[in-house]
């Protein structure tokens, strides 16, 4: 006999948190009742995820779907922090009331903010006092290391520059590149392991100072590529099929004139 709950046409927040307090109370469900903080972490991100893919393709229906996936995902391990007694899904929402309103004092208070820019400086100085942060060297350790690199190295840079520090004033982003790959070139020459991550390192640091020279986001440079190559491959194997053979049986010394053509064919 299932739990008793009211079934209706349209549902709200509210339902969802009572859902999930079904779902992981007695009488509930094996798999949601065993599950903490560590064990769904992966899904949090891969639902992030699927919405920026919605979000990219303008698509208004994955997106409402998706967002679902993902507020899910927040009251659940609210609920988890509920059954402790440590917080529930109201002190979610009322603390990030509370720094909306906080970090907003130029539509909720007295402060004069006329640009984006204005609206962004008090953020960072607001954002900087609730964390207690006192060196601009906290500001960039605040940076989570959970980050996808590109994107932490982007921030950083980004946040070092905020501080007086510009990378590419000591060192033109194109200087440093060629320098950090004539650095890997050497230690790949020398068949040194350790050298060859430290270079490689640098290398790819670098071509994020590049990126964001352009005002580029170098995760979404390198996303297109990876499209690019998922064409170029495809194309490639579709050539190979045409000549009654597989990629793996294209002979090295031709495989170059495959790959060429396939890229020609996309440009």
């Amino acid at each position: 006999m299932g739990v008793e709950f009211l079934r209706k046409e349209r549902y709200d927040f509210n339902d969802l948190v009572q859902i999930l307090k079904i779902l992981r109370g007695e009488g509930g469900c094996p798999w949601d009742r065993e599950q903490d903080h560590h064990s769904i972490r992966r899904d949090f991100l891969e639902e992030t995820y699927e919405v920026l893919e919605a979000i990219d393709n303008e698509d208004p229906v994955l997106l409402q779907e998706e967002l679902g996936d993902v507020l899910l995902q927040v009251v659940f391990h609210a609920q988890i922090e509920c059954e402790k007694s440590v917080f529930d899904i109201d002190d979610v929402c009322n603390g990030i009331c509370q720094k909306m309103i906080l970090r907003h004092p130029h539509v909720f208070a007295d402060t004069v903010a006329k640009t984006t820019e204005d609206v962004l400086t008090n953020w960072d100085n607001i954002k900087q006092q609730e964390k207690g942060q006192t060196t601009k060297t906290d500001t960039l350790l605040s940076i989570p290391k959970t980050f996808p690199a590109l994107m932490r190295a982007q921030k950083l840079q980004s946040r070092a520059k905020k501080a007086g520090l510009d990378l590419n004033r000591i060192t033109p982003a194109s200087q440093a590149m060629h320098e950090a790959v004539t650095r890997l070139d050497t230690a790949m020459e020398q068949s040194d392991p350790k050298a060859v991550e430290k270079a490689l390192g640098e290398a790819m640091f670098s071509l994020v100072s590049v990126a964001r020279n352009y005002d580029l986001d170098p995760e979404f440079s390198l996303s297109q590529q990876c499209d690019a190559f998922l064409k170029q491959f495809a194309t490639a194997e579709r050539l190979a099929q045409q000549q009654q053979r597989a990629l793996a049986e294209v002979p090295q010394d031709q495989q170059k004139d495959l790959w060429d053509m396939a890229k020609e064919k996309n440009l």
